[in-house]
């Protein structure tokens, strides 16, 4: 994978203020880019946004997707050459407290983000990111291909679905007869340092080890394809890249791990615990009436193996030994944007 196609391009990113937005504008800013991120303030606090060593390196503009004047306007001001779709409301359990608002930042958002990319001519390559859930769930032991139905159950996954569906309308309506490259990346589970959202495993992991409490465990049998955060986002800007040089690779990508890889939750909290020490410990606390999630779901990754030769690069093993390693750093008060970058690096093989 090879960055230096980003030197001195104009790059947007919405939900740049998020866990992986974060992540991705630390590799782009270290690549040289001119990055403009638009998004709403950081969703969580602490967050890894105000840690990352961003500010002053890149343009940081607040605004909700949802706000279509003035997504416009930050467009019209920034004249990007790449789009990087990121920005959502990101969480199933949320999804089901306000369904309304799930859609509406998760669909009409993504209607906003491609009519401003129709309405200004300097973008050459667009990607929305959305995520494995949403396909047609059946459980099935074998994974999903990017051909399978699109029909997310929970509100969050559905409307990711329906974010699928508007991007290929404007690809084929506008963009691609614009000569505007349209890629949609589905990616599994991602995990990784500086993750702070509710709801989510590994985050719930690092709160309670710092706590010294028990690890509460809601759904231990539910097997999830987990990869480390640089993992999809390598991904994300190795597809904007090659299809801004071929709009024949613009399409729809899996972005998951191996098999070998995809684990149930309690397998995934045993690992944690093993990878922390101290005393790390977790209990099933499985909720008989808790809101649907699926139980099985995994991805299959053959379409991008095939056409960039791509290969996951770390294993869980290694992804939890560098989520631990930059919780110790960030709990010791060290240097953060140091580790981001040590972990960028490593991961490159640079």
């Amino acid at each position: 994978m090879e960055l230096s196609f980003y030197q001195g391009r104009r790059v947007l990113v919405t939900g740049h203020t998020g866990f992986k937005g974060s992540w991705l504008c630390r590799m782009l800013v270290n690549a040289g880019a001119i990055v403009t991120g638009y998004s709403l303030a950081p969703p969580t606090e602490p967050n890894l946004f105000d840690k990352a060593g961003l500010m002053g390196h890149m343009t940081d503009v607040r605004g909700d997707v949802r706000d279509f004047a003035h997504l416009l306007e930050t467009f019209a001001a920034a004249k990007p050459e790449i789009v990087l779709h990121l920005a959502a409301q990101p969480i199933v359990r949320e999804s089901y407290r306000d369904p309304h608002g799930t859609y509406e930042t998760n669909v009409m958002g993504t209607v906003n983000v491609m009519e401003c990319v129709r309405r200004t001519p300097s973008v050459k390559s667009v990607l929305n990111v959305t995520t494995d859930k949403v396909y047609q769930n059946n459980e099935w032991v074998w994974g999903y291909r990017e051909s399978e139905p699109l029909d997310g159950y929970d509100p969050y996954s559905n409307s990711k679905s329906c974010s699928e569906l508007v991007t290929h309308s404007y690809a084929r309506s506008f963009l691609t007869a614009a000569g505007v490259a349209v890629s949609t990346a589905r990616a599994g589970n991602v995990i990784g340092g500086g993750d702070f959202a509710k709801d989510r495993i590994l985050p719930d992991c690092l709160r309670a080890a710092a706590a010294g409490e028990v690890i509460r465990v809601r759904n231990p049998h539910s097997t999830r394809p987990y990869q480390h955060v640089l993992e999809p986002l390598g991904v994300y800007l190795l597809l904007a890249q090659k299809q801004a040089e071929d709009g024949r690779f613009a399409g729809s990508y899996n972005v998951g791990p191996d098999d070998c890889d995809c684990l149930t939750t309690g397998e995934l909290t045993e690992l944690f615990c093993h990878t922390w020490g101290d005393g790390a410990r977790w209990e099933d606390c499985s909720e008989p009436n808790a809101p649907h999630e699926a139980n099985f779901l995994k991805l299959d990754c053959s379409k991008l193996k095939t056409t960039f030769g791509w290969q996951p690069r770390w294993h869980i093993a290694a992804c939890m030994e560098n989520i631990c390693a930059f919780a110790r750093i960030w709990q010791s008060g060290g240097n953060v944007p140091a580790e981001m970058d040590r972990e960028i690096q490593e991961y490159l093989g640079e």
